[in-house]
């Protein structure tokens, strides 16, 4: 298997949330417009529940890479 180079990852500019429903039910959807363009993601309550706890692990992760640095 070669390996590739990856691409940089867009880096996001703006954050947008807005909700949609039918007769199944509401969903959550996160607009991020990127340096790459527009993002749009659509979560239910499972998938955005999942996403906070991501989030979360990202932001103590920083926090402990800024503590280093001091």
């Amino acid at each position: 298997m070669t390996q590739s180079k990856k691409a940089p990852p867009f880096v996001p500019t703006e954050f947008h949330v807005t909700t949609v429903a039918d007769e199944q039910g509401a969903l959550g959807i996160l607009c991020i417009q990127t340096t790459g363009g527009q993002l749009d993601v659509a979560l239910d309550r499972e998938a955005a529940e999942a996403l906070i706890q991501a989030a979360s692990r990202l932001q103590a992760k920083l926090g402990e890479n800024d503590s280093q640095s001091v």
